[in-house]
């Protein structure tokens, strides 16, 4: 444990010792959103639907709070069992938030950044892996290395799995009757 390069127990299994399942549980959910993409065509994005004021001034305070409490989540996930998964899980709610109220429009196709941003965790992830291969062993961290490691890929993922999410259901999110 002392070698992880983190302090909790949970955290320390799921990105330093059992590094694969992350990384294809990752590979899994871009996969499931590249899916959607393929075949959701060219359906018209759902325009937001406006909701009653009071709704939408308690979704603009809420929605920077929910993003306090994610970037609070990666400070503590070294100490704490804090996986990138919840993170990205508040950051999408965020999301979904702001798109029930109506000051976030249905995604129809993602703009490049948007893209590079779903794949960029996932990627950050593969070159950490291959940059680990050269030292014989596959997402086997150097114990001086291995906090910074697993901060780096923890945040990378955070932000990539927060696009998923919240893709999976914007894009969803079509006119009706489409």
């Amino acid at each position: 444990m002392a070698n992880s390069g983190v302090t909790h127990p949970v955290t320390a299994v799921l990105l330093n010792y059992r590094g694969y399942d992350t990384l294809l549980e990752i590979a899994v959910l871009l996969l499931a959103l590249l899916a959607i993409l393929a075949v959701a065509g060219d359906a018209p994005a759902a325009p937001p639907r406006a909701a009653h004021p009071v709704l939408q001034t308690l979704a603009r305070l809420a929605a920077p709070l929910m993003v306090v409490v994610a970037v609070y989540l990666l400070w503590a996930g070294a100490s704490d069992r804090v996986v990138p998964f919840r993170r990205a899980a508040v950051l999408a709610a965020a999301a979904v938030l702001l798109h029930l109220v109506g000051l976030l429009p249905g995604w129809r196709r993602p703009p490049l950044r948007l893209r590079v941003g779903m794949a960029a965790g996932f990627a950050l992830f593969l070159v950490v892996a291959a940059g680990l291969l050269t030292q014989g062993a596959l997402l086997q961290y150097p114990p001086a290395w291995a906090g910074v490691l697993i901060l780096l890929i923890e945040s990378g993922l955070t932000v990539s799995l927060a696009l998923i999410l919240a893709g999976l259901f914007l894009f969803l999110a079509r006119e009706e009757g489409t």
